[in-house]
């Protein structure tokens, strides 16, 4: 009986992974190019944007377009010391984004807008597809019009491929009207917001949060690496969870519920996403590349391995996001007692916001 469930389990991921393959090939994209002043005054830009990454994933936990999960690939630039350094290309590798946005660095003082948009537009490999949502983000707060590229040039340039730029002035709104923060966004049909880069995100513990942490590293047991990849992607993994976790408890379930959910995926590295998205087949992996406990299998019994990690993996998943229901009720009655009178936004809400209206408009839905 055992031996006919678990063929049952195996026929299950197989049949699972070819489905999950034929969707992947057409499956529609948002992409997400961040840009952000790295100058002197703006740690605490850096610092949002490293306490509010895994909100932002969040937010396409249950995206679909036309009955389609999308791919989410984001980009990192910074621009606070020119020429304009691009932190990581648009990649769905969202521990690469994560590992390179905590290595930013405060540096320089003179922010050229217009120079790291059109250097953006032209390095990044854009969709060609017109249904796909193609978004730049920009964040700073000197005057837009510095520098040698013209901004309304390079914001005229990036909607006629069908970039939309978003600007995000950390500062008053009237500084940034006459520094032309709201006309670049203007030229791109996109949005114009301010901040305050310094507001601190809150910081609510609830009740959930431990258990969740538990299962976040009961989730990593359950990744199976493999290839020149594979160590390097598994490292890569634990220590992310170590960066969510020196910010917040908040921050590291947020992280935990995007590990649970379909834009967290890690097919370079793990055998179980590549078998499911059906970019790999088990028989097909060297010996030499599985992991040491899988070499000595027989092929029955790496199959078999791969499914009950997978079985595992959904259990786990599954629990998670039962927690975060609770959590997120929890968090949610706690900020209403902390409500903010201010009316003060931040980097996270800004770009959400505007990410939410983008993306219905495209018919990407909730």
């Amino acid at each position: 009986m055992r031996g006919r469930a678990m063929a049952l389990i195996v026929a299950v991921v197989v049949v699972g992974s070819v489905g999950f393959a034929a969707e992947e090939g057409t499956a529609p994209k948002i992409q997400v190019a961040i840009l952000l002043d790295n100058s002197g005054s703006m740690n605490g830009l850096i610092n949002q944007a490293k306490a509010q990454l895994w909100k932002f994933v969040n937010e396409f936990a249950t995206t679909k377009k036309d009955g389609k999960v999308p791919v989410l690939e984001v980009a990192l630039y910074t621009y606070g010391n020119p020429p304009p350094k691009q932190i990581v290309a648009l990649t769905n590798d969202l521990d690469l984004v994560s590992e390179r946005l905590f290595a930013v660095r405060i540096s320089g003082g003179t922010e050229y807008c217009g120079q790291v948009i059109q250097t953006a537009v032209n390095e990044l490999k854009w969709s060609d597809d017109k249904g796909d949502l193609k978004v730049i983000f920009i964040a700073g707060n000197e005057p837009f019009t510095q520098g040698p590229v013209n901004y309304a040039d390079a914001c005229k340039a990036a909607i006629s491929k069908g970039i939309i730029v978003n600007t995000i002035h950390c500062g008053s709104d009237a500084a940034g009207v006459s520094g032309k923060w709201k006309d670049g966004a203007a030229l791109a049909d996109g949005m114009y917001m301010c901040i305050n880069q310094n507001k601190a995100v809150p910081a609510v513990a609830a009740p959930q949060d431990k258990e969740i942490a538990e299962l976040s590293a009961k989730l990593n047991t359950t990744y199976v690496p493999y290839g020149a990849a594979g160590v390097e992607g598994s490292k890569r993994q634990s220590a992310q969870d170590a960066n969510a976790a020196t910010l917040a408890p908040g921050v590291a379930a947020q992280r935990a519920v995007a590990k649970a959910n379909v834009q967290y995926r890690n097919a370079a590295w793990d055998l179980v996403d590549a078998i499911e998205e059906g970019t790999v087949k088990l028989e097909d992996v060297k010996k030499e590349d599985l992991p040491e406990n899988m070499q000595k299998m027989t092929a029955e019994q790496r199959k078999a391995y791969v499914a009950e990690q997978t079985a595992e993996r959904k259990r786990v998943q599954t629990r998670i996001n039962e927690l975060n229901t609770a959590r997120a009720k929890y968090v949610e009655a706690e900020l209403k007692k902390l409500a903010d009178k201010t009316g003060e936004k931040r980097l996270d809400e800004a770009m959400i916001k505007a990410l939410r209206l983008q993306a219905e408009k495209r018919n990407f839905k909730n």
